[in-house]
């Protein structure tokens, strides 16, 4: 069961006094710290999932009626994340960006809302949902044009509404999606895939590796608004520990790395991290 949640003031009280005794540190940052903006998250408080899991890469990759569902959902889906902006959180981990507390960021978020907030040493861990890549000649391909696309190949699709899903993603339930097109590669006609790692496929190893050396180069990890269920996330909470970094977390509900924490606390993460900030300022 989730912890009782702690008053916003009092967890950015604790968060400063921590981070008063680490010069810098790698924050990892996951749904939690976007919810705020409109984009839902995958998990509740207890780290269950909230829906039906996202599609997978296996099935992305081998079946195209499960393409032409991801790319319904995500017709309907995307203005979400395109409309959305940065919020509390988001601004308050730039800011300890630049008063020297965060020497790194790595996210698992797709939604390029840090770098929208000012924060400016992000590793996009998963990607990037504004960019579209093709499988074959590996074009990148902005997302927002694909739109565009997508709505003029399938007008019967654009007026549709459902419910918002985590990344956009959307709730379009018992449609016949053998009537979607999906458009190919404009180059060489090969198959467009959102450029972020999908479940079931591994992170680049560049990109891990990115990760890996910030987090070697931290006094201690910072982990806020992530229950760290996923490994490509955990992996980082087990390698600080395992290193002797603490580990602090700001979560709004249980995370695979509770028992790692120094510093556990339950809490709104734009709050808490706004409260922090006015702790820190000079």
């Amino acid at each position: 069961m989730p912890a009782p949640a702690t008053d916003p003031a009092d967890a950015g009280a604790a968060l400063a006094d921590w981070l008063q005794h680490f010069p810098r540190v790698l924050a990892l940052t996951g749904a939690g710290c976007s919810t705020a903006s409109g984009i839902p998250g995958y998990r509740d408080d207890r780290g269950q999932w909230k829906r039906s899991a996202p599609i997978t890469w296996q099935a992305f990759s081998s079946d195209p009626l499960a393409r032409a569902r991801y790319w319904a959902r995500s017709l309907v889906g995307w203005p979400v994340v395109e409309r959305a902006r940065p919020n509390g959180a988001h601004f308050a981990l730039a800011r300890l960006e630049a008063l020297g507390h965060v020497g790194h960021l790595v996210t698992q978020n797709v939604d390029g809302l840090h770098e929208q907030a000012g924060s400016r040493v992000v590793i996009d861990l998963h990607g990037r949902i504004d960019m579209t890549r093709c499988l074959d000649c590996f074009l990148p391909f902005p997302r927002s044009q694909l739109q565009a696309v997508l709505e003029g190949l399938n007008p019967d699709w654009r007026g549709l509404h459902a419910g918002a899903a985590p990344d956009g993603d959307a709730d379009l339930e018992g449609l016949d999606f053998t009537r979607f097109t999906v458009p190919p590669c404009p180059v060489c006609g090969g198959t467009l895939k959102p450029d972020v790692v999908f479940f079931g496929e591994n992170v680049p190893r560049e990109r891990v590796a990115r990760a890996q050396a910030a987090l070697e180069r931290a006094d201690a990890l910072l982990v806020v608004g992530s229950s760290l269920m996923v490994y490509s996330g955990y992996r980082f909470a087990r390698l600080a520990h395992g290193t002797g970094r603490p580990i602090a977390i700001l979560n709004a509900g249980v995370t695979r790395a509770d028992a790692l924490a120094s510093l556990k606390l339950h809490a709104d993460a734009a709050q808490a991290l706004e409260a922090c900030v006015r702790r820190l300022e000079p």
